[in-house]
């Protein structure tokens, strides 16, 4: 829980410890208006995608500064797998990895463009070989 305070800003709700005190049975947080919940790694059952070979989502945030946002999650520990870019759809977007394996989409949302602008734009990313970036 500390480290997604660090990384976004997360603002701590609750948090019950193992009756042991080590390990995390259940945290309940906020990014933004959104609550997340948590809990540590107990195997087979709970167990984080970095445990499992991988992630099978990805957490997604609208933010008013994505560049910051990134920055500062990337300083706590993030890893980005995708530099902050201007998208097709109209958002500045990244992709970080969490220390525990966790995918997180970071966007602000900076244009609003008809689905044929889109369409156009995203035909000449896609031909550049990815989403790529919209100038």
């Amino acid at each position: 829980m500390d480290f997604y305070k660090k990384a976004f800003g997360a603002q701590e709700l609750m948090r019950q410890t193992m009756p042991d005190g080590k390990g995390l049975m259940h945290g309940r947080m906020t990014i933004g208006d959104s609550v997340m919940m948590l809990a540590g790694e107990f195997p087979p059952h709970c167990m984080t995608p970095k445990s499992r070979g991988g992630a099978s989502v990805t957490l997604s945030l609208y933010v008013d500064d994505v560049d910051a946002w990134a920055d500062r999650a990337v300083k706590a520990g993030c890893k980005a797998i995708m530099p902050v870019t201007d998208m097709f759809w109209g958002d500045r977007y990244t992709v970080l990895e969490d220390p525990y394996g966790h995918s997180w989409s970071i966007a602000t949302h900076k244009h609003d463009y008809t689905p044929e602008q889109m369409a156009e734009a995203a035909k000449a990313a896609f031909a550049k070989g990815g989403c790529g970036e919209q100038k």
